[in-house]
């Protein structure tokens, strides 16, 4: 079985969301995603709408996905390869080469984010209305 690994934040689900999740399946058998949790965007600098526990749940519904951990740091995404058995670690294109030092522990692939949408964009046309 293809253990396929993703991580994000994803606050205000949207279709860009989604896309990457299907994607990410498309390369493997299982899917894991791991979910930025509150404690660790607050480090991030990142405020939320969602707080993690809601996220997990929207994350956990979606199709594609076959399991759902927290995120609390940038350092654990070694461990969580090594845990999962992980064969593929996938990032948006927007982290390109910045995973890179995974490759010695399973393939990187990083995917076309989807354009038009993002939540950052959400969350400025929200502030604007």
């Amino acid at each position: 079985m293809k253990k396929v690994i993703t991580y994000g934040t994803f606050d205000l689900f949207h279709v860009g969301h989604l896309n990457i999740l299907k994607r990410a399946k498309a390369l493997g058998d299982y899917l894991v995603v791991a979910v930025s949790s509150d404690q660790f965007n607050k480090i991030k600098g990142k405020k939320c709408a969602i707080p993690d526990y809601e996220r997990v749940a929207i994350v956990e519904a979606i199709k594609y996905v076959d399991e759902v951990i927290l995120e609390n740091s940038w350092e654990q995404k070694i461990e969580d390869i090594k845990t999962h058995h992980i064969d593929t670690f996938v990032m948006g294109n927007d982290w390109e080469g910045k995973f890179d030092n995974l490759k010695e522990y399973c393939d990187v692939v990083y995917l076309p984010r989807t354009d038009g949408i993002s939540t950052t964009q959400i969350k400025q046309e929200l502030k604007l209305k």
